[in-house]
């Protein structure tokens, strides 16, 4: 007698890291950045491990049969739910403080995000792997800079939901659109003919440069998000010349945590 095994599929909608971010995800009250509350999810780890074990138990060849932007969701909720994890295992060294920042959970040899941790596609793997390797390598997709958070405050805020395949490029946009939005990430400065960027935009200023989905220098990208950028009409008058300078903010490290607010 033959006995069948039902293999359950996987969740592209990824409701399990939904239902943890919902409840650990804090926003501002000018809705433009987010904390994370790293004591509740200390506290009540088992649904981000037990989400991130799904992730890791993937196959390469199961994850090629997906479509692209099915492949793109599950790498980038990868990133940011193993970066959490992460804050999580040594949540210890920051209420002690030892640690304010991610970086300070690297070590003499090796930064936090070369340090293999996890399993992801049937090997053992590191943050950087994901973003730089894999996200940077395979997608022509450079709105993903607003969707990977590293655990500081400078960051682009985390969404309180997964990102899924049929809502991709929406959630993309809405993430640039937010990040763009405040102020204090990025700002502008007509008295001295500046545009001020996240630093992001200078360590991934090449990805803007490309041609991928339109931008081939960082004017483009300010062109398109300008409504976002501007505060009020003179400054939306003002980037219309495209006559000003390009400069980045200092990046500022310390852990977003709600405490942080």
């Amino acid at each position: 007698m033959m006995i069948s095994t039902l293999v359950q599929a996987f969740d592209h909608q990824h409701q399990s890291f939904t239902e943890v971010l919902s409840k650990v995800v804090k926003l501002s009250p000018d809705k433009k950045q987010t904390r994370v509350d790293y004591g509740q999810l200390h506290k009540k780890p088992e649904q981000l491990n037990h989400y991130l074990a799904q992730l890791s138990s993937v196959k390469q060849s199961e994850y090629q049969q997906w479509s692209s932007d099915e492949q793109l969701s599950f790498l980038i909720n990868a990133y940011n739910g193993f970066t959490l994890q992460l804050i999580v295992h040594n949540y210890a060294k920051f209420q002690t403080g030892k640690a304010k920042s991610i970086k300070d959970l690297g070590s003499f040899f090796s930064n936090p995000w070369k340090q293999s941790f996890f399993t992801l596609l049937g090997e053992k793997r590191n943050l950087d792997d994901i973003e730089h390797q894999m996200i940077r390598q395979w997608f022509a997709r450079p709105r993903i800079h607003a969707a990977l958070v590293c655990a500081a405050v400078s960051c682009p805020p985390l969404r309180p939901e997964a990102f899924v395949a049929d809502k991709l490029n929406q959630q993309l946009n809405s993430q640039m659109l937010q990040f763009l939005s405040d102020d204090q990430r990025n700002t502008i400065k007509i008295s001295e003919n500046t545009v001020y960027l996240s630093s992001i935009f200078k360590w991934y200023r090449e990805d803007f440069e490309k041609g991928q989905q339109g931008f081939n220098r960082l004017e483009d990208l300010i062109k398109e998000y300008q409504a976002e950028l501007a505060n009020y009409p003179q400054q939306l008058t003002w980037l219309q010349k495209q006559d000003y300078s390009i400069r980045f903010l200092d990046y500022d490290w310390r852990l977003n945590d709600i405490s942080t607010f």
